[in-house]
C-alpha cells in the first residue's frame, strides 16, 4: 500500500502534508472554496484516498463523485465523510450520472477502511490485493482501465 500511495500521490499531485492540513481547497468552476479540515477529516482522508487506489476511481470531479457513491453505500463513520461524499455524488449525478450509479452498484457487499481495526500505518504495510480481497473488492479494483483524456487544445 505504501507504493501504490507514493505512487497516486505523485500522480495526483499530493503530499503527505495534506493530511494535517488547517483547511482544505475545493475548486468548482474554477473558484477555489476553503473549508476547516475538521479531526474527522484529518483521521479519514487517508482512508480515502486508500479507496481511491483500491477501487480505481479517479481523484477528478468524476472520479470523487464514483468514490463518493462507493464509499456511502459500503460505509461512512463521520459526518464530513458523509456530506463531502454526497457533494461530490450530487455534483456527479449531473455530470456523469451512469458512472455514478455504476459506482453505487459496484459497493454491495463491499465495504470502506473507516471499519477495519488496522490503523492507517499498519495498512501501508499490507499489499493491494491484500486490502482488496479484505473490503470484497475485485483483485483488479472496479476501474479496470482508465478511459483516454481529451488533449487540451491550442
Amino acid at each position: 500500500m505504501r507504493e501504490a500511495r507514493d505512487w497516486y500521490f505523485k500522480r495526483a499531485g499530493f503530499s503527505i502534508e495534506g493530511y494535517s492540513a488547517p483547511t482544505f481547497i475545493i475548486k468548482l468552476a474554477g473558484i477555489p472554496f476553503t473549508f476547516p479540515s475538521t479531526a474527522a477529516r484529518k483521521r479519514d482522508l487517508p482512508l480515502h484516498d486508500f479507496h481511491h487506489i483500491l477501487t480505481g476511481f479517479r481523484n477528478d470531479y468524476i472520479g470523487e463523485a464514483e468514490i463518493g457513491a462507493w464509499e456511502l453505500r459500503a460505509g461512512c463513520r463521520s459526518l464530513v465523510t458523509y456530506w463531502l461524499n454526497g457533494s461530490g455524488v450530487l455534483l456527479g449525478l449531473f455530470i456523469a450520472p451512469r458512472r455514478v450509479w455504476q459506482a453505487f452498484r459496484a459497493a454491495r457487499g463491499q465495504h470502506t477502511l473507516y471499519f477495519e481495526p488496522e490503523t492507517y500505518d499498519e495498512l501501508l504495510h499490507l499489499t493491494v490485493d491484500t486490502v482488496r480481497r479484505r473490503l470484497g473488492i475485485p483483485r483488479e479494483g472496479l476501474v479496470a482501465s482508465e478511459p483516454p483524456r481529451r488533449k487540451a487544445s491550442g
